[in-house]
Parts: C-alpha cells; structure tokens; sequence
C-alpha cells in the first residue's frame, strides 16, 4: 500500500509540474503568434490539452480566448471555446453554467458548416442530460452528434457516441443494449489502435458486468484498462479507474480492496478538483467504514459526500437548466418562423406582381382592339378569348397555390405547435401528483382536446393538398379523399377505368377539385346514404358520373342551378373545354355528368 501511495503522489507531482510548465510555456509561445488566427488556435488548442487535467487552467485561458473570438465576431472559434470553458464547468460540477455555454456553442456553430465541432457540442450537452437523468433528452442529442458523424464517416467520432450513449441504457436498466454499444465501440477503437477510445470501451463493459453481479469479468477488464492507462500517464482517466476498481471490489464484498482503491482515485480527484468523483467516492468510503464497524467515520464520510451533492445538483441549479433548455427551443422556432413569414412574403410580391402583369396584359390587350377593332375583329376576339383563358388558368393556379401554402402552414406550424403542446402535457403529467382522480380526469381531458385538435389540423392540410394526386394518380387520390369519409352514414362506391398512365396535372388538379366539390354538395345538402362515382377514360375522352339518392332539388329554380358552387365547377369545366350536365328532381336525388377531351402534353 505504501508503495502505490508513494508512486500515486509521483504521479501527482509530475502532473502538477507538467501542468504548470505547459501553461508558462503556452503563454510564451502567444506571444509569438502575430494573426487572430493563429492566436485563436492556439487558445483552443491549448484548452482542449488541459481539459481533462487542470480545469482551472481550462477555464482561465478558455475564457481568455473567448473574449478574443467574441471580439473578431467569430462563430466558430466563439462556438468551440464556449464547449471547452462548458466542459470545464462540467467537471467541476457547475451544471447550471455548463448548459448556459452548451447552448450558446451549439446556437453558434449551426451557423457554421463546421459539423465536427457541432456534433462535439451536441455530445457534451447529451453528457450533461444524461448526468441530470434527463435520459430522453440526452439521447436526442446523442443522436444528433452520431447522425454528423456518419454523414462524415467519422469512425473515431462514432466510436465516442457509442460510448457516451451506452451509459444512457445503463441507466435505463437495458444493460443488454448498453453492452452493445459499448462492444461496437471496442471494435472501432481496436482497428484504428486508438488506445485511449479502448480503454473507455473497457471500463464501460466493466460497469455493465458489475451491475450483473459478474465481478470476475469486470475486475479483469478494469485491471487490463489500468494498465493501460498507467502506460498513458492520464490522471484523469486513473482516477476514474481506480474509482471503478472500488466500487467493483466493494460489491463483491473485498472490503480492503475497495477502500485501497477509492483512497487513491479520491487522491486524484481532489488534486483535479473534481468535486462529483469525490462524492462518489466519499459515499462508498461510507458504506465500507459502516460495515466494518467504524460508524464515526461513516457519519463524517456521509457528511462529506451529502455536502459535496448539494453543492452540485440544487433545485435552482436544475431549473436554470431546464429554463435554457426552453429558451433555446423556443429561440429555435421563432426563427423558424421568422423565415416561414419571409417566405410568405416574397411570394406574396410575387403572386401581386403576376396578377398585375395579367392586369396590364388585359389593358394592353383591350386598348389594341380598341384601335383595331374594324380591322382585325376576328384576332382580336380570339386573342380575348386566350386572354381569359389565361386569367382562369392564373386563378387556378393561385387558387392552388394559396391551398398549398395554407396547408403547408397548418400542417408545419399550426400542426407541429400542437403536437409540441401534446408532448410537453404528456410529459408533464408523468411528473405531476394528481390530487384527486378529479384532477387527473380533467388533465386527461384536455390532452384528448389537444389531440383532436392535431387531428382535425392534419386532416385539413391533407384535404387541401392531397400527397396522393402528387405521387400516384387521378383515380388513387380519390380513393384516398373517399377512404377518409365517414362510411357509417354516407356509402361510397367508386368505379374508374383507363387511368393507368397520368394525365397533365392541370387536368388532374381540375378534375378533383371538382369531384371534391360534388362530394361535399352531397354531404352537405343532400341527405343522401349512398353515393355512386364512375371515372372513365376511353381514347381521348374522360367520362365522370357522380350519383347519390338524396333528396334532389326543383331545377327549375335559380337558387339552386345559380349556386357558387355549380358556378366554380362549369367554370373549371369550361377551362378544360368540357361539358357539365345536371339531372336532378325532388324525392330522386342528382346526377352530375362530366365530358372532357384528354389533353396532350
């Protein structure tokens, strides 16, 4: 025992030494760089060396070099430090400030196209969730960070993921899964020989063995990782080591074992300041002096350990986590939203720029035949009637248009607001305690509302820009539109034919547009059960026939064949140059008969 603390405290010694060498070195050779760029590389080169060695050191230069990213407004090098002083915050158990500087590194570096230190931030941001216990949140951005990784092929980065995110199912008890993660790493890590990615791998695998109470297996990884790690000479990771070594040899019941262990990774850990290791620790160191009987040392040790705790995880502490958390999310969107309303704008300039460049056409068109009304009677009235043609067609397309841009709307704001709502209610009834079965059953409800209202969202975007007509056909889109009606009252029966090849979209556009329009009359005013619909394209003409047994209605009667809705479909038809036919009684329902010649091209 004497022999490892006097060989641990060599270690201590040439560390502290190294460090202090390393820091007087690096500020001479600052002196020397003459550009912000190789100032500024310097900073993150010398932070990102010290960071697992001498957080004071990592937080003193980190911020120096912030302050100098900041002031050339430089996004990335901004982004980077604000990680590195993060991480530094991390380990010294500052939560709270280490996610307020994850945040503003990776609202930094999205500007970027600098993916590495993006996917680097994401996996800090991920550790710091995943030490909160906020397992889903880790695992979000765990999952961002592997996604760049393999969008690079970056093996040494998919590595670390594995690692880092196998401990998120350890603590989810999915110890299987854990170990999956961390074996794919291991074998990441042995074909590029990268030692160190090696020697987490194994401690990890360790851990998952002693939670299975497979103390042989985890004792002889951790002892091949150490001395590993010895070869390395990396303090940090030693006193991560000797911490595991503890508390494996203490769950297999070698008291002296363990305490011989966690005295050395504590010694370690208190030279690095590493306040959250010595709590773990310092709780074990307890619970061995209790079982041997040493019940005054267990109470200090306890003592020890709670303080240290309540210096790290606080109430507020975690709540100004969760509040960034929020703000960024919410920083997100508004962004999001911000370039949606530019969108809208531009082509709302653009949709009053065409219609007034039609606008003018018409002046321009009418005042010419104006003047050559005695010579060219003929032309000119072909050329209004291509002129009208033209404005039809311009309103259409708008019309179109506008149900486009208004679906797209409901469906990426209004729909995924709504269904953020619905998460956010859900998650916050798991963490809430109902009070009375009153309470929950009213919680209950208004989730069901919100739900409804995703629902209702959904399926009004989709009516209004049907997926099917963009990527199948004419017949399949009116499938999908009839699929979604309530056949309890209303019976649909559809017939089509010959639509094996696409028509010309304008065709189709029109063609649904009118059906769905019938189909919706019928709903509406009919009364009618059973509905009939026929589509049938043979040569160069499509037939459509739409019949229900509704109540009908007198045609006699302007209100009904004036109405704007048999005003839009002849208006359509004509645009297509088809024939519109009504047949209808009282007591004997309506037919709507439909004649268009197939357009070419």
């Amino acid at each position: 025992m004497s022999k490892t603390i006097l060989c641990l405290w060599g270690i201590l010694f040439t560390v502290n030494a190294l460090s202090q060498n390393t820091a007087d070195s690096f500020v001479q050779a600052l002196k020397s760089k003459k550009t912000y760029a190789e100032q500024v590389k310097a900073y993150i080169s010398y932070v990102d060396k010290v960071s697992l060695q001498n957080f004071d050191n990592a937080l003193r230069f980190g911020k120096e070099g912030l302050l100098l990213a900041e002031k050339h407004a430089d996004p990335i090098a901004t982004g980077q430090l604000q990680r590195q002083i993060g991480e530094a915050h991390y380990f010294k158990g500052n939560y709270d400030e280490a996610a307020n500087l994850f945040y503003k590194a990776i609202a930094n570096l999205e500007k970027s196209d600098q993916k590495v230190p993006l996917a680097t931030a994401y996996n800090a941001l991920a550790k710091l969730y995943r030490k909160t216990r906020d397992l889903s949140r880790s695992m979000e951005n765990y999952d961002k960070a592997m996604a760049i990784y393999r969008s690079l092929n970056d093996s040494s980065g998919m590595s670390a993921i594995y690692n880092e995110s196998g401990v998120v199912f350890e603590y989810d008890g999915k110890y299987d899964k854990a170990a999956e993660r961390y074996s794919a790493s291991l074998h990441m890590d042995e074909r590029r020989r990268d030692t160190m990615g090696i020697c987490y791998a194994l401690s990890n695998l360790a851990g998952v063995f002693t939670l299975q109470n497979k103390f042989g297996e985890a004792e002889n990884y951790l002892l091949r990782t150490l001395f590993l790690r010895k070869q390395m000479n990396d303090s940090f990771a030693l006193a991560l080591n000797y911490s595991d070594l503890g508390n494996t040899y203490f769950l297999a019941k070698d008291l002296p074992k363990a305490k011989a262990y966690l005295d050395t990774g504590n010694t370690l850990a208190d030279n690095m300041k590493y306040p959250e290791l010595k709590g773990s620790n310092f709780d074990l160191l307890s619970q061995i002096a209790e079982k041997q009987g040493n019940y005054a040392l267990a109470l200090d040790l306890y003592k020890m350990k709670n303080g240290i705790r309540d210096s790290i995880f606080s109430i507020e502490k975690t709540k100004q986590i969760e509040e960034l958390s929020t703000k960024y999310e919410t920083e997100k969107k508004e962004r999001k939203i911000g370039e949606q309303q530019n969108k809208i704008a531009i082509q709302n300039i653009g949709m009053a720029a065409a219609i007034l460049l039609v606008l003018l056409g018409g002046w321009l068109g009418y005042t010419h035949y104006r003047r050559r009304l005695w010579r060219h009677e003929a032309k000119t009235q072909a050329e209004l009637m291509r002129q009208q043609e033209l404005a039809t067609k311009a309103v259409m397309e708008a019309e179109e248009a506008e149900r486009h841009r208004i679906a797209t709307d409901l469906h990426d704001g209004v729909g995924q607001i709504m269904s953020a709502a619905k998460m956010n209610l859900s998650a916050y009834q798991h963490r809430v305690k109902f009070d009375t079965e009153e309470e929950k059953v009213s919680f209950d409800k208004i989730i069901s509302l919100v739900d409804a209202g995703c629902k209702e969202v959904r399926s009004v975007s989709h009516n209004m820009m049907p997926n099917a007509l963009v990527n199948n056909s004419l017949a399949a889109a009116i499938r999908e539109f009839i699929d979604k009606l309530d056949h309890n009252s209303l019976k649909v029966h559809l017939f089509s034919e010959g639509f094996e090849e696409s028509l010309r979209s304008d065709t189709e556009t029109v063609l649904y547009r009118i059906i769905q329009e019938c189909v919706n009359n019928v709903i509406k005013h009919s009364g009618a059960n059973v509905l009939d619909i026929s589509l049938i394209k043979e040569g160069d003409e499509i037939s459509v026939t739409i019949e229900d047994n509704g109540k009908g209605f007198d045609m006699a009667e302007n209100n009904y064949t004036e109405g704007i809705g048999l005003k839009n479909i002849r208006t359509r038809i004509e645009y297509l140059k088809g024939t519109v036919d009504f047949k209808s009684s009282p007591g004997r329902g309506t037919l709507v008969a439909l004649h268009i010649p197939v357009a070419s091209g």
